[in-house]
């Protein structure tokens, strides 16, 4: 079965996403390391620009004139506005592809994987999370509306497997404690920033929340914090060096 993901309107909501999402430098070095001897490279929902290796020769393509406009404020070299599922490339355009952490968002996740084969000779390399996996850690216990969304809207990782159609090999991303990429497990030491609307606004999943529910869970949350008992509970993780959560990168090579 093909599984269609849950695009967020990056266009209506108008986010400053650069100050939040940045490339992280240890997660950068997983996926430069999985775009192997790659020249020429496509980002596929390429987003503001981030994980965009700066010594190759990077296309991005984006259908957000919202991203588009931010990747262009950070210094990136202008994306073409086209979808994951009608590339305008020819076949094997590229040594490489890559997603990171886009194709939640794409309305066809057989199609798009299959236009990222099509254009590219080498390995496309996906940046995700999985589904199964985001109980790991504190989040499910204190914003279990908010994972109970992102479950439903990333691709279980056997249909992303099934649509690569090809050898794919999953590797376990851990995430340190200043991951400096604002998704939601990059906090997991750091708590109170999901406190700051600016953080939240940046996490797609909390825009497909009601604001009932949405205030009901911070207030709870804020409570839990000032009360001492979140640390009670999970103070561990202001510690822990790394975190091995949901976070997965996913290589199909040629076979």
């Amino acid at each position: 079965m093909n599984f269609t993901g849950n695009a967020f309107d990056y266009d209506a909501a108008q986010i400053k996403y650069n100050p939040i999402r940045r490339t992280d430098p240890a997660i950068a070095g997983f996926v430069t390391a999985a775009l192997g001897n790659a020249v020429t490279i496509l980002n596929v929902g390429a987003g503001t620009g981030s994980y965009e290796p700066l010594n190759r020769m990077v296309i991005a393509v984006e259908p957000s004139v919202t991203m588009r406009q931010q990747r262009l404020s950070a210094g990136k070299s202008p994306a073409i506005n086209a979808s994951a599922e009608l590339l305008p490339f020819d076949d094997n355009s590229f040594d490489a592809a890559m997603a990171i952490i886009t194709i939640h968002h794409w309305e066809n996740l057989k199609k798009g994987i299959s236009e990222m084969r099509r254009v590219t000779k080498g390995p496309v390399v996906i940046l995700t999370f999985d589904p199964d996996a985001l109980h790991l850690g504190w989040l499910a216990s204190c914003f279990p509306e908010l994972v109970a969304v992102e479950a439903k809207r990333y691709p279980p990782l056997n249909s992303i497997v099934q649509a690569l159609d090809c050898n794919c090999s999953i590797q376990k991303i851990p995430v340190t404690l200043d991951c400096i990429d604002g998704f939601q497990e990059a906090f997991y030491g750091r708590p109170e920033a999901f406190l700051e609307k600016e953080v939240r606004e940046a996490q797609s999943a909390w825009g497909f929340l009601d604001e009932k529910i949405k205030s009901q869970m911070l207030g709870r949350f804020e409570h839990m914090l000032k009360s001492g008992d979140w640390d009670a509970r999970f103070g561990e993780y202001r510690k822990l060096p790394s975190f091995h959560g949901a976070l997965r990168l996913l290589v199909a090579n040629r076979d």
